[in-house]
């Protein structure tokens, strides 16, 4: 089977406070970031514009083409399908905090996709063709101020080189996709089916803002848009994920970004950045123990002293079963893709003991624990361990 390249979607960790110009070959300039408002304002009336004047064509397979509207009765432009009750339909999302204002973000979805969806910190292998938009002299021949500039494209099957990006804008609209049907051929190529598709259009402030990549085309403070096809994606560990040779390394412990998205909007978030988050919310919701590190970055969840892996990390020996060191979040079956393993787990991760205790007539504590149940390690919805600061095993 072909490798794949995964592209992932990460959270913009920070951005740039300054950019340089070259003033000669001896001396950069130092040039102030513009303010934050002030270039959201400017990039989403651009994208507006972009929208109002300009109309698309799709092809069975979800290649787009924008064309500029010369025949407004013939060519409904891409605003028109705001908030339509059928595809294509463009879709306003509002992403509070980021730089202290809240931001207004335009998606076209095209298709949904009849799969699942990821969520903001996962990997996604996507196609896709992005352009950056700029404002330019109208003419007498040209309809808008705008114009389009490509700047890279990206289809499969393609290299192993994995390319990480840091546009917010990504994180924020994928989830809103889903994943298709896959199937592969004889030589290990594969055929999509059924996938979701759309355009992002994305404000600078959500994308590289001042900081394009280095060597690229992309002008500062650009808006981009992005045609895009969510073929597959891959769920994320973040605590416990690391690099190696600058290879990613997977050592999870089971819980991975999405099982720590408490609130259950696709969405986790780290505010500790001033920079990004100048003014966060007061309470982040998918951060238990309210110590600002959210559960997906936090090795010890409930703040007890007791990392999470060590909290979920299986007692040697019966009756637990499975090949991993850890109880994964809930009880899994066996893989059929490998046919020589049993990956059957039973055990999830538990609750705090529900059992009878060791003695009776001695209050409960880490000399004498209560007993794990069945159902300790199975009932939905259950306070799992490492979230559980009250956990006796941990108290002496």
């Amino acid at each position: 089977m072909n490798k794949f390249k995964y592209y992932f979607v990460l959270l913009l960790a920070g951005i740039a406070i300054v950019s340089c110009n070259k003033k000669d070959d001896d001396e950069a300039e130092v040039v102030p970031l513009r303010d934050y408002q002030e270039q959201f304002n400017n990039d989403n009336a651009d994208i507006e514009e972009y929208l109002k004047t300009n109309y698309i064509t799709v092809t069975e397979d979800m290649d787009v083409t924008f064309s500029p509207i010369t025949d407004a009765a013939a060519q409904p432009s891409i605003m028109s399908y705001l908030n339509s009750a059928t595809f294509p339909k463009l879709i306003l999302r509002e992403v509070p905090y980021v730089h202290g204002i809240t931001y207004k973000m335009y998606y076209l979805v095209l298709r949904e996709g009849v799969g699942s969806s990821p969520m903001n910190t996962d990997g996604v292998l996507t196609s896709y063709y992005g352009q950056y938009l700029k404002r330019v002299d109208k003419t007498d021949t040209e309809p808008s101020h705008l114009t389009t500039t490509f700047f890279e494209q990206v289809t499969f099957p393609k290299g192993t080189q994995d390319l990480y990006l840091t546009v917010m804008g990504w994180s924020e609209a994928f989830p809103q996709f889903k994943t298709g049907t896959t199937t592969y051929n004889p030589d290990g190529t594969a055929n999509y089916k059924d996938f979701g598709a759309g355009v992002l259009f994305i404000p600078s402030g959500l994308g590289y803002y001042a900081s394009p990549p280095s060597g690229s085309a992309i002008p500062s403070y650009a808006p981009l848009i992005f045609t895009i096809k969510l073929y597959d994606y891959i769920r994320m560990d973040h605590e416990n994920n690391g690099f190696s040779n600058n290879q990613l390394v997977f050592a999870s412990d089971g819980i991975y970004d999405y099982q720590e998205d408490l609130d259950g909007d696709g969405y986790v978030r780290d505010y500790r950045s001033t920079t990004l988050y100048p003014n966060p919310p007061a309470k982040n919701p998918d951060d238990t123990d309210g110590d600002g590190i959210p559960d997906f970055l936090d090795k010890d969840d409930d703040n007890d002293g007791f990392s999470t892996l060590f909290e979920v990390t299986k007692p040697a020996g019966a009756p637990y079963s499975g090949i991993s060191s850890y109880y994964p979040f809930d009880p899994i079956g066996d893989n059929p893709a490998t046919p020589n393993v049993d990956e059957t787990e039973i055990w999830g991760v538990p609750r705090r003991p529900t059992g009878p205790k060791k003695d009776e007539s001695l209050e409960e504590s880490i000399s004498n624990p209560r007993s794990f149940l069945p159902e300790d390690y199975t009932t939905p919805g259950r306070k799992r361990i490492y979230l559980d600061d009250s956990y006796p095993y941990q108290k002496k």
